[in-house]
This record gives C-alpha cells, structure tokens and sequence, in this order.
C-alpha cells in the first residue's frame, strides 16, 4: 500500500529529520511552537513516518525512505 503524502507532509518530515520537532502532549511542536495542522503529527505517526513517542520526533525507516524518494 503506497502512502500519499502532501506537500506540507512532506515540509514536516523534512523538520523531523532536521531535528526540529518535537512530539509534546501527543501534538506535534516545531521550533519550540504548536504545529499549525493539529493532526499532521497524528497522521504521520498513524501512516508509521515518525514515531509518536514523547520527547524529540524521530523519522521511522518508512519515513526516511519516503522522504528520500520524494
């Protein structure tokens, strides 16, 4: 099963790999900031992009090689 992803999907992995993201209280935190897209980060962690876990967002493998492929 292929995973479509948006652009502003994308622009978030992208943060996560940079380590610019954070997941705090299950929402997603960039720069230090509440993500404007409340779901994103539930969405990619649900679609197993990046892991929901608290503390720094990490990529999982899924979402490195998507992001590389993209």
């Amino acid at each position: 099963m292929a995973t479509e992803i948006t652009y502003r999907d994308r622009a978030i992995l992208r943060a996560v790999a940079a380590g610019r993201c954070a997941i705090s209280k299950g929402s997603l935190v960039v720069d230090g900031v509440g993500c404007c897209d409340q779901f994103v980060g539930r969405r990619l962690a649900a679609a197993g992009l990046i892991a929901a876990t608290p503390g720094p967002a990490a990529l999982t493998d899924t979402g490195r090689a998507l992001l590389e492929a993209a």
